[in-house]
């Protein structure tokens, strides 16, 4: 049983099902082993928490809280690295290489960092705010859904987009086919 001294409103399970992350509104992030329940590492972030997500290999857990996405590694809790916004960050994701990690802001602003130096890759933006957003498998793209009832390809290295889906209404979800060729949104 994994328990926390505060309300839990984030949790994510690491790619290969071994690790839990789960944090707080006490702004806890806490990392279990699945199978056990057995606390691994303890996080304190620097602000609420928003949305959290684990690298492909399950080695980093980032998290997002108002203006600040944080990098952790989760077997110690140690930051890798930190990364301020303008604008309050809704949703994080992490590319397939663990490489990057995109970010979604309210103000409708997606961002690419380097994972492990927090410097910026590329920005792009929408109208409104950022929904949700995810990697190709091949990490070269990221879809972003919005409030501005858009769904948007971008290049993950420059930002240059792609294309752009009218969805018509707010769109919650997004996510790429798993060979990288199709998008799929509600």
């Amino acid at each position: 049983r994994m328990t926390h001294g505060d309300f839990v409103t984030e949790v994510a399970f690491s790619p290969d099902g071994r690790l839990v992350a789960s944090g707080d509104l006490g702004r806890t992030l806490r990392v279990w082993e699945a199978a056990t329940g057995e606390e691994v590492s303890r996080m304190r972030l620097e602000e609420h928490l928003g949305s959290i997500s684990f690298s492909s290999d399950g080695r980093w857990v980032v998290a997002c809280g108002d203006v600040t996405v944080q990098v952790w590694e989760a077997a110690t809790g140690m930051e890798v690295s930190h990364m301020k916004h303008d604008y309050p960050v809704s949703v994080v994701a992490f590319s397939p290489d663990g490489l990057w990690v995109a970010s979604g802001t309210y103000d409708g602003k997606v961002q690419v960092w380097d994972a492990a130096k927090g410097v910026e890759v590329s920005r792009m933006a929408h109208d409104e705010a950022v929904s949700d957003i995810t990697f190709s498998p091949d990490g070269r793209w990221v879809v972003s859904g919005s409030d501005d009832g858009t769904v948007r390809v971008w290049e993950a290295s420059s930002g240059k987009e792609l294309s752009r889906m009218i969805h018509g209404e707010p769109v919650h979800i997004v996510a790429f086919s798993t060979d990288g060729r199709q998008v799929v949104s509600i």
